[in-house]
């Protein structure tokens, strides 16, 4: 104690107890066998077990790194957590960036189309921390780095070997723009055989988003007499964007959507000068030009077929700015011709013609130039991929790189058995394909309930030489007959005459009563009839469609015909006519409704009332009957109680020959028509030599 009465200080605070004493000697020998079962595990932390106190382990940096991946899995599974400090950051991360090597090319945003640039584009690696890119110095810092430890924006930074080296080599290589597109689009790209995370940015990124978010509305544009549906306006839409991108597309709707009106809008509102060139199979001219002249009158519009084809004055004067329409057949001969005219936008219809890039045909339309490349058809892939790549490659060469590249990166993943990775490469093919091709159907929500529940089409078809030949000749022989005969004798020969010519109209063999090889005979039946030509390319979309189809015809000799033609193509059929049996009349209604057979040929006397046949999407007449009522009656086979989806009727008509004019006049109600309509084609006896010629005299398409 101290003098003064002073009290006493306080006692010094107590020195902190020895290290051992903060574990009892249960806890030491817990965390020594911890560290045992650790150390089995993985191996370095065996030193520690080698101290006096296990407290402090140095490390190399390959047993940094192992601890980092899969040493800390490992652990875990062995219940010993590794806990890291809070400052070490490990969340670097790298990506493949897209961007402009200089200026930005152009895009939707500035009013040029993105490949009109010839500039290539930087692809390169760009690294993040936490999701924020590092800058050039940054990156400078990473790739001197020999620690599996960097110091970055003050703090400690884990970093993988393999970040290292994209760092100390950033410079992917240069792209092409429509390269950088698919990039941009699919979000990956190839680098070394890793598909790696891509970032579109800039000028890049502006157009993948444009792509994405689609077209704004639009309305119909001038000129067009037809009132589009809500779902035609927004394929218009989606074609006016990709056209005015020069990126092209693919219009991929249902059969009877309206593919061929939306088409003629777009060239109504492109308003070029350059004409739009049609490419499309020969059965389909005269449709083309009949509604072309229909929903666009004033338009002009010509045909570059035939002997005579010309693209004379398509430059200026009266023919500028229309239509060429042309076949495939032609233009594998006049490519050389036709890619040279300046074209404001090509149109290949049913482009499933070139679904194998190989085809002379598929060669021949990548020689012509243009801006803008649209893609029409019902069935964009049939049997595979490839044909999908073969479309998209002539609308957007490029897009999806060379056939082998796309077959190994996406066809064959596609098509991969392994579920998850069968999910992640459709998803990769459709963010690249999905803003190309515009693919509605009849099913489709908003669609069905715009259609009306039965649509009817007209389609004119060309005779062939040999049909048109047969048909001149038989108007001139027995119309030399009928002007020297009267009454109930001239009555006959016009029936005759009239009969004799529907029958060329179908085909040149139901006229010469052949046989086929079926029936005993030898004869062929393709390439002689234009009506049976057309008749296959419906076939063929329907069942495409899964579809089902009825064929009309008065002819039952035509129908065996139509059933061998089909039988030598595999399709499968059945045909039903006054001689079938009741018994097997509903077998056959049977079979048709369960789906079992596709396609019906059916007699119209024999099958046009007194059937049920709902599962028909589709009614085809193939020859037309003098009184519409008639053919009403059998299109109501289909088209009655219970049909759930909407109906197609297809009317063939030989163009340019009296079904042709019989057709004019039942649309215009003449007052021949009204006789006709009263009692068929009896009424036709009662005309003139001179209104009789001018009834059958075969027209050639202007």
């Amino acid at each position: 104690r101290g003098g003064g009465g002073g009290a006493a200080p306080p006692p010094p605070p107590s020195a902190p107890p020895p290290r051992d004493d903060l574990f009892g000697p249960r806890a030491r020998i817990d965390a020594v066998l911890a560290l045992r079962r650790a150390a089995r595990v993985w191996q370095p932390l065996g030193r520690l077990l080698e101290r006096d106190v296990p407290d402090v382990l140095a490390l190399t940096e390959d047993e940094l790194y192992e601890l980092l991946g899969p040493a800390a899995t490992r652990l875990a599974d062995a219940g010993v957590a590794v806990h890291w400090p809070r400052e070490l950051a490990r969340s670097l991360s790298a990506s493949a960036v897209v961007r402009p090597a200089l200026s930005a090319p152009g895009s939707a945003t500035d009013g040029t189309t993105f490949f009109d640039s010839e500039e290539l584009l930087r692809f390169n690696w760009r690294l993040a921390l936490d999701g924020d890119p590092l800058t050039e110095r940054e990156m400078d810092t990473l790739a001197e780095s020999h620690r599996p430890i960097v110091r970055l924006r003050d703090q400690w930074v884990v970093v993988d070997p393999d970040l290292v080296r994209k760092a100390r080599k950033r410079e992917l290589g240069l792209l092409e723009p429509v390269d950088a597109l698919a990039v941009a689009l699919s979000g990956t790209a190839e680098v070394d055989g890793e598909t790696v995370r891509a970032v579109p940015v800039g000028a890049l990124a502006a157009l993948r988003d444009r792509l994405v978010a689609g077209p704004e509305d639009i309305t119909a544009p001038a000129g067009l007499d037809a009132t589009l549906r809500d779902y035609q306006l927004r394929g218009l839409a989606w074609l006016d964007l990709m056209t005015s991108l020069g990126l092209g597309g693919c219009l991929a709707d249902d059969m009877g959507l309206g593919k061929t009106v939306t088409l003629i809008a777009l060239h109504l509102r492109r308003a070029r000068r350059a004409p739009t060139l049609v490419v499309c199979p020969a059965s389909l001219l005269g449709n083309w030009q009949r509604e072309i002249r229909r929903f666009a009158p004033g338009v002009p519009v010509r045909r570059f077929h035939g002997a005579d084809r010309s693209l004379d004055g398509l430059d200026a004067g009266p023919d500028a700015g229309g239509f060429v329409l042309t076949t495939y057949g032609t233009l594998r001969t006049s490519a050389p011709r036709l890619a040279g005219q300046e074209w404001g936008m090509v149109v290949a219809d049913e482009a499933q013609h070139v679904k194998n890039p190989f085809s002379a045909t598929a060669k021949a339309l990548r020689t012509i130039p243009t801006p803008a490349r649209v893609a029409l058809t019902g069935t964009p892939v049939e049997n595979n991929l490839s044909e999908l790549w073969a479309l998209l490659d002539w609308t957007t060469p490029g897009l999806l790189g060379p056939l082998k590249t796309f077959r190994s990166r996406h066809a064959r993943a596609v098509e991969n058995n392994e579920e998850i990775e069968n999910e992640e490469a459709v998803e990769r093919l459709a963010r690249l394909v999905r803003p190309f091709l515009l693919r509605r159907r009849k099913s489709d929500p908003g669609i069905v309930p715009e259609l009306p529940p039965k649509t009817e089409s007209d389609h004119p078809v060309a005779l062939t030489r040999e049909q048109a030949s047969l048909y001149e000749a038989v108007v001139r022989e027995t119309m030399a007959q009928i002007e020297g005969a009267e009454g109930i004798a001239r009555r006959g020969l016009v029936m005759k005459l009239l009969t004799s010519l529907k029958q060329i109209c179908n085909h040149p063999a139901q006229y010469l009563k052949e046989q086929t090889a079926k029936g005993g005979g030898t004869a062929r039946l393709a390439g002689r009839s234009g009506k049976l030509a057309l008749l296959d390319e419906l076939l063929d979309t329907i069942l495409a469609e899964d579809g089902a189809v009825l064929v009309f015809t008065q002819y039952v000799t035509m129908a065996r015909l139509l059933a061998d033609h089909l039988a030598a193509r595999a399709i499968p059929a059945q045909l039903l006519h006054g001689g079938t049996p009741v018994a097997e009349r509903e077998r056959m209604v049977d079979r048709f409704q369960s789906g079992d057979v596709p396609v019906f040929l059916l007699s119209l006397k024999a099958a046009g009332t007194g059937l049920n046949l709902t599962r028909a999407g589709h009614v085809v007449h193939f020859d037309r009957w003098w009184n519409p009522a008639v053919e009403e009656q059998a299109t109501d086979r289909a088209y009655r109680i219970g049909q759930t989806q909407p109906v197609q009727v297809h009317r063939l008509i030989a163009e340019g020959t009296v079904e042709d004019r019989i057709a004019e006049m039942l649309r215009a109600k003449r007052a021949l028509a009204d006789a006709v309509l009263g009692s068929g084609e009896a009424a036709l006896t009662e005309l003139t030599d001179r209104e009789l010629a001018d009834l059958v005299s075969l027209r050639r398409p202007s």
